[in-house]
């Protein structure tokens, strides 16, 4: 299945997206001395590094760059023994499916236990407004189930799972050492501010907008003020640029008021400005920000 919707994706949302600034993901390279990105296309896998440990969050399209890029960062698939799943879309379980390479076939998949009925075929997938359904998720790689507000660790890491749905039932977000937020596809950076993840490829759009209501005030009662890193949009370390419309959508689909990042690709799908040598020279910058004009970092 993974190849199969690599590919549909490739080609239909290339043509469906272009020049409307809707996806802005990183190129190849580190945010900091603890977490870096792959870009595949449109979509970043991460990697979070403390001491000899390195999990991976999000395994990505069924994508042939994979080894590849993670080489740039002096990473490979053997050093991957846990991968954290925000949710089970194929660009973000595509190299775990069955029809992978099975780059990552003895990993540990952490994933939801809500989430995970998509996997066991008790829930359905719908996309598009509800209009289309996906094709089952189907992997070999052994599972650990997690409940909303699980903390556990991993070696030293020590990881909170968060339940945060609406793009999908299931949905998990996940703070690391309490220094680093994953937002899978919860959270979408426009250049003003963050909002919900786009509205077609939403379970349930106000639940989406509800969770992150709820996610920013755990965040604030605790004191946190994480480094957030998204699924498509980028990374940021300002709080409120990050929580700033979350009561709001992306809607890709009309004319909207939204700023789009004017730095984002015409055409996400174009990696060429994706490269080595790029991905060794320096710290992956923060997201655009149009009330500065100018990128953090």
């Amino acid at each position: 299945m993974s190849k199969k919707a690599t590919e549909f994706q490739r080609k239909v949302m290339s043509k469906t997206y272009r020049g409307k600034g809707i996806f802005k993901p990183l190129n190849t390279g580190w945010i900091d001395e603890h977490t870096a990105a792959v870009r595949e296309w449109i979509a970043n896998v991460f990697f979070y590094r403390k001491d000899d440990q390195i999990l991976m969050i999000d395994a990505g399209y069924n994508y042939d760059r994979l080894e590849e890029k993670m080489q740039w960062l002096n990473l490979n698939p053997s050093m991957i023994h846990e991968i954290l799943i925000t949710h089970q879309d194929t660009d973000h379980v595509g190299a775990v499916e069955q029809d992978s390479p099975g780059l990552f076939q003895d990993a540990n998949l952490y994933i939801g236990e809500i989430e995970n009925r998509y996997l066991t075929g008790e829930m359905k997938r719908k996309v598009f407004f509800h209009l289309y359904t996906l094709p089952r998720v189907k992997t070999g790689n052994q599972k650990v189930l997690l409940k909303d507000r699980e903390i556990f660790k991993i070696s030293k890491i020590q990881i909170e799972s968060i339940l945060c749905p609406g793009h999908t039932k299931g949905h998990m977000v996940y703070l690391i050492d309490n220094r680093y937020l994953f937002t899978g596809d919860a959270l979408w950076l426009g250049a003003d501010g963050g909002y919900g993840f786009i509205n077609g490829l939403a379970d349930d759009i106000k639940e989406q907008n509800r969770s992150l209501t709820q996610l920013r005030k755990l965040l604030v009662d605790r004191g946190i003020r994480p480094v957030i890193c998204t699924g498509h949009t980028g990374w940021t370390d300002d709080f409120e640029f990050a929580f700033r419309h979350i009561d709001q959508t992306c809607n890709a689909f009309k004319k909207r008021q939204i700023p789009v990042d004017p730095t984002a690709p015409w055409d996400g799908y174009d990696e060429s400005d994706d490269t080595e040598e790029k991905a060794r020279s320096g710290r992956l910058p923060a997201a655009y920000q149009v009330r500065t004009g100018e990128r953090k970092g």
